[in-house]
């Protein structure tokens, strides 16, 4: 397996290790794994080389200096298509970097390739396979992100969540998924699809790769996370515990016990009792924002939406303004509540997905794990620690209010040094 993204970025920095030659490693994964999984819609390997090249004979350029990066294809890159996933974006050639992408050139990082996502970022998947079993789904709608990450072609990359499109596919693939707060990277340069969910998010092996990604892409210094000698973790199984595969509901059950074994502060929290209905809040707010967001190509290209986007167009384009309104009214009162509802827990331990990634690659899985914490705009961290029975990964998540990202990471390595990942 190739460095870390943090292990490579110090080696870098010490003349231990060159760009170009941490670039090579990563070019001779995607060599041996990208015919199987099929995780970059568009891949330069020429600029990446004269990428890495430049950066080895110039002046360290930031805390990404040399580190290679992938990008979804729903974000926008000057130099390669971004597709979407969609054939009525296919070829579509933006001029300018997205914003995401440009604090990442300028940190140093060597964008590598756009990864595949599922149609327009919803449901329709593309060809990615899970790297651990090609036979199921790597999950979506950041598949290929998650599946690169996984397969070692790549350190990080840049993916995006509507309801679960980082911390799903984190979870199937084995990897570290992180859906920063609301807003906390910058979106110009993303299609929208649902303007109130969607948050730009990131995949890689480790936490602290995580934290060094994000510190990048919110302008914030690459600081070391702060120590948290005895975190205090809320096990919260939702309404949507008993809905959880068996191998989901004892990942997470034998995490808090290992925890709370090893130092940690533990006890059961449960969400308010009204909290229940923002699961169908959540699909309210979506499928409303997605018909508006998709009003040409509904209008100019509805031949080219998959059945299963047209249907959601037109079931939002039904949903009366009152009733977003009162989805939205109910997501910023329960927005508010959620403080006071973990006071005491530096974060919450819960379900990071259904169980592990399903057979087949028609559907995606199920985003209801995680659409939840989408809706509460606040950070959550997937952690790769633990198999199900068919040995395919089975994550845990960890989530906290807005604006908590640096807390929550320092809780989340601080897990990882005690849970260990099966797939590290």
């Amino acid at each position: 397996m190739i460095p870390t993204a943090t292990e490579a970025a110090r080696r870098i920095a010490d003349g231990d290790l060159t760009a170009e030659a941490y670039l090579r490693a990563c070019l001779d994964h995607v060599a041996a794994r990208e015919p199987a999984v099929r995780a970059f819609a568009a891949i330069d390997t020429g600029a990446a080389l004269r990428s890495a090249r430049g950066l080895d004979a110039g002046l360290a350029r930031g805390p990404l200096h040399g580190i290679p990066f992938a990008v979804k294809d729903v974000i926008d890159t000057a130099d390669l298509p971004t597709g979407m996933g969609s054939s009525i974006w296919k070829g579509h050639r933006p001029q300018v970097d997205a914003a995401c992408v440009a604090l990442s050139r300028a940190a140093g990082g060597v964008m590598l390739g756009k990864t595949v996502t599922a149609e327009l970022a919803y449901v329709s998947p593309g060809a990615t396979t899970n790297p651990h079993d090609a036979a199921h789904t790597p999950g979506g709608s950041s598949s290929g992100s998650a599946a690169a990450v996984a397969a070692g072609m790549v350190p990080l990359a840049l993916g995006t969540q509507t309801g679960g499109s980082v911390l799903r596919p984190a979870s199937f693939c084995g990897v570290v998924g992180l859906k920063p707060s609301f807003g906390a990277i910058p979106r110009p340069g993303m299609k929208l699809m649902a303007d109130s969910l969607d948050t730009i998010g990131l995949m890689a092996r480790t936490v602290e790769d995580a934290a060094l990604f994000l510190a990048v892409l919110t302008a914030d210094p690459p600081e070391p996370l702060p120590d948290i000698p005895a975190p205090r973790i809320g096990l919260c199984r939702t309404a949507l515990w008993e809905l959880a595969q068996p191998a989901a509901r004892e990942a997470v059950e034998d995490a808090a016990r290992r925890l709370e074994a090893a130092g940690a502060t533990l006890r059961d929290v449960s969400l308010p009792p009204d909290f229940a209905g923002l699961t169908e809040a959540r699909v309210t707010i979506n499928d409303h924002e997605i018909a508006r967001a998709l009003a040409d190509e509904w209008t100019n290209h509805r031949e080219g939406l998959s059945e299963r986007l047209a249907a959601t167009v037109e079931k939002g384009r039904a949903i009366p303004r009152t009733a977003y309104a009162a989805a939205q009214g109910a997501a910023e009162f329960a927005r508010a509540r959620f403080p006071d509802a973990m006071a005491g827990c530096d974060a919450l331990l819960t379900l990071g997905a259904a169980g592990e990634a399903p057979e087949g690659l028609a559907s995606t899985g199920d985003s209801r794990f995680q659409g939840l914490w989408t809706l509460l705009h606040g950070p959550a961290i997937g952690l790769p620690t633990h198999r199900g029975p068919k040995g395919l990964p089975v994550g845990v998540q960890l989530v906290a209010p807005r604006h908590a990202d640096r807390r929550l990471l320092a809780v989340a390595r601080w897990a990882m040094d005690r849970l260990g990942s099966p797939f590290a």
